[in-house]
């Protein structure tokens, strides 16, 4: 699922009590501000979130997958996103919890399906 703009701004307004508007308000200014430094080619760092970084390309020959023709791309500026140790960690354990999970419960269903397992009446 998708994490929407809307959606954040809901969260906020429930979390903070502020209404709507003021809390597009913030975020928008918090956007603005992270927009307008890495147009001026600065990187950006949230602690414990992640840096965002402005690279840049130099001019390069490519090729057109479709027709294979040799083209020239032009040098441009890439924004790229490296997550904070904390959240690459806190990522990774989310999705090792819930693989170990859906093997747990996986588990569990085989055996109270097989004679003998927690569906039959005890003796």
């Amino acid at each position: 699922m998708t994490v929407t703009k809307e959606t954040i701004l809901k969260q906020i307004g429930q979390e903070t009590g502020l209404n709507r508007f003021e809390a597009k308000r913030i975020l928008d200014r918090l956007l603005t501000l992270i927009y307008d430094r890495l147009i001026d080619g600065e990187d950006v760092l949230i602690s414990g979130f992640g840096k965002f970084k402005v690279l840049q390309k130099n001019s390069r020959l490519g090729r057109n997958p479709h027709t294979m023709e040799e083209i020239r791309l032009q040098a441009r500026r890439v924004v790229t996103f490296h997550a904070s140790e904390n959240l690459r960690q806190k990522t990774n354990y989310s999705a090792e919890y819930l693989r170990q999970a859906a093997e747990a419960e996986a588990a569990f269903k085989l055996i109270s399906e097989r004679p003998g397992g927690h569906d039959e009446p005890a003796n």
